[in-house]
């Protein structure tokens, strides 16, 4: 059953077009996600759709008795609400027993998202707070459409895990917003991309939307290699001098009006290629022993000790409240510890992207304010300008000399993300970079990190970019320990799974107790060798039995040892074989037998001594620090 429809939408944000001309309709049981780059009216349309917001043009029809509940990304409270009765204002139920089973599911609710005081003034909690206080007031609602923006905002995982399934068991209809993308991809079963003010819809979730947004473009590239291929036979004919004197000459001209009047269908960059210079880094980077912070009387760290090694990429995870950006604030000097020491190397230079926005002066134009930082910025690949800068960004020229209050919440955010790049860190600070910001940015983002020659630490909620980004996990346990696992965070989900299983099963032993890891478990997700476990027990990473990370003497293992002393006669032996391998082929250039097996050789070899290469920076970085800490 119909319960929407929306046709010849147009909307305008001062002078900036949204939709032009655009349809949408929602039936019961969908679960739509929407998408499209921030400031393309994202938010606009779920407004539109709740009633909150007119179109300039077009019609909106809903269904009769249509009851439909709202989440808007920054929700508003009035003045004197408390956390329990906001909730139960928003869900009016008779007296009775009635009343009293809502009180206990509101109850229920507020705790999972972690608001245990129900009698907290509103006005007292955090951001994050509110935002879960209002998505608690609408899950607990009765409705044939649910229009959530920003569900996953300021949810840690496990609560995100949990809205997916009550999302997924709804009965109802669900549009929403959101950057989530395995959470689109577990909950929805229709796209709608918001595209140059044309909303696309897809039937399918966010893996199969990828799929069939290519087949799309590449239809329409198509279709316009076609237009253009006959548009060039039409001018050689215009050229030749077209008579415009019988019918059939006048639809020929008519035609070739037609094809040279038509617009080029607009397809963005599938990548965008944007790699910052960094800087240069020195041996020492950022060094962490026996971290100790509490707050009140909760233990937030506990004995951390970590050396951030060259080209680390760690995620933190935890739930919310337990420290994670505590410790990004000591990182910076923004917070002190109680106990305990962070060196930061001489040469490192942070680049920190925080939860809240820096101050912008939101009066100023956006090529001022990236101005202001520079005029020109070098890269990997040369110097470009601050408007390139934009462009890449995702600003078009058309919008430089706009003012920043002019623009989204997320496009400021991804406008912020900009200044941070800019000033060629080599340790990047991620403090939930997710928030706020569009898929495609974060793919701009991710993208970057590929190629970031330095260290990144990221705090996420965001599993896919976790997955996608982070080789190394540290996750807050009990007690403030934070306890290492190798591989990204789906690695890290699986080997505490099996942890926690471990500790069920054996609620007398060692593992019951205290939430301690059992022995022989070094939180790794599956079996890691090599440089891997090199590097942890190298980098005063290596933990002992109760899963917390205690400072060692560093060394070589017997087999680093042997390898150190001929790694320099390996590399260069091959360095040899592949210039003989280039003589051979040119001497062999008319041998094709020949030169496939030479090239499948000089690949193999080229191969080897790139992971030789990488090896060799390890145990040579690894036995400076060994002789430095000797000579201490």
């Amino acid at each position: 059953m119909n319960l929407m429809t929306m046709e010849h939408l147009t909307k305008y944000y001062t002078e900036r077009m949204l939709f032009e001309d655009a349809a949408f309709s929602i039936n019961s049981g969908e679960k739509v996600g929407i998408i499209g780059i921030n400031g393309t009216g994202k938010s606009t349309l779920l407004r539109i759709a709740a009633g909150l917001e007119e179109p300039d043009e077009g019609s909106v029809v809903r269904n009769r008795n249509l009851k439909i509940r709202y989440l808007p990304q920054n929700p508003r409270f009035e003045e004197g609400e408390r956390a329990l009765s906001y909730v139960l204002s928003r869900n009016e139920t008779e007296e009775g027993a009635a009343r009293f089973s809502m009180e206990a599911d509101a109850r229920m609710m507020l705790k999972r998202f972690s608001i245990d005081d129900f009698e907290a003034p509103v006005s007292l909690l955090s951001g994050g707070q509110r935002k879960r206080l209002a998505l608690a007031g609408v899950l607990l609602s009765e409705a044939d459409l649910l229009i959530l923006d920003e569900p996953t905002n300021h949810l840690d995982s496990e609560m995100a895990g949990w809205l997916e399934e009550f999302l997924k068991n709804f009965r109802g209809a669900l549009l929403m917003v959101t950057h989530d993308r395995y959470f689109l991809d577990s909950v929805t079963n229709r796209i709608v991309e918001i595209d140059k003010g044309k909303l696309y819809s897809y039937s399918a979730n966010y893996l199969g939307f990828l799929k069939l947004k290519e087949e799309r473009e590449a239809m329409m590239e198509a279709t316009e290699r076609k237009r253009q291929s006959i548009l060039r036979v039409e001018i050689e004919w215009m050229m030749r001098g077209a008579r415009a004197r019988s019918t059939k000459q006048k639809a020929h001209i008519a035609r070739y009006e037609e094809l040279k009047d038509q617009k080029a269908p607009e397809i963005g960059d599938r990548k965008v290629q944007f790699a910052s210079a960094s800087t240069r880094m020195g041996r020492t980077t950022i060094e962490i022993e026996h971290l100790y912070k509490g707050f009140g009387n909760q233990t937030l760290i506990a004995d951390f000790n970590y050396i951030f090694l060259k080209n680390d990429r760690i995620g933190i995870v935890g739930h919310n409240g337990c420290g994670k950006s505590t410790l990004m604030k000591m990182i910076m000097g923004i917070e002190q510890p109680d106990q305990g020491t962070i060196t930061i190397g001489q040469t490192i230079k942070i680049g920190y992207f925080s939860q809240e926005n820096e101050y912008m002066d939101e009066s100023m134009k956006l090529i001022e304010y990236v101005r202001e930082r520079a005029e020109y910025v070098k890269t990997a690949n040369g110097v470009i300008t601050a408007s390139q800068m934009l462009e890449r960004f995702l600003f078009p020229r058309h919008v430089h000399y706009t003012r920043i209050e002019k623009l989204s919440g997320g496009e400021k955010r991804r406008l912020y993300l900009l200044r941070v790049l800019m000033d060629a860190p080599n340790v990047l600070i991620l403090d939930e970079p997710t928030n706020d910001l569009d898929i495609q940015t974060m793919t701009i983002l991710e993208d970057y990190l590929d190629s970031f020659d330095g260290i990144v630490i990221a705090v996420s909620h965001d599993r896919y970019f976790l997955d996608r980004v982070t080789r190394r996990i540290f996750a807050f346990e009990e007690n403030g320990c934070l306890v290492q696992y190798e591989g990204g965070y789906t690695d890290y989900e699986k080997a505490a799974g099996a942890k926690r299983a471990a500790q069920e099963a054996s609620p007398g032993g060692e593992a019951g107790k205290n939430g301690k890891a059992p022995a022989g478990n070094r939180g790794t997700a599956g079996e890691n060798s090599g440089q891997a476990e090199a590097e942890t027990q190298s980098a005063a990473g290596r933990r002992s039995g109760d899963g917390r990370t205690h400072a060692v003497k560093l060394r070589f293992t017997f087999k680093e040892a042997r390898e150190y002393e001929t790694i320099e006669e390996d590399i260069s032996s091959m360095e040899k074989r592949i210039a003989e391998i280039d003589e051979e082929m040119a001497a062999k250039a008319s041998d094709y037998s020949a030169l496939n097996r030479l090239l499948e050789e000089k690949e193999s070899l080229e191969e080897g001594l790139l992971e030789k290469m990488e090896r060799w920076e390890y145990l040579e970085d690894l036995a400076s620090r060994i002789a430095a800490q000797d000579a201490r």
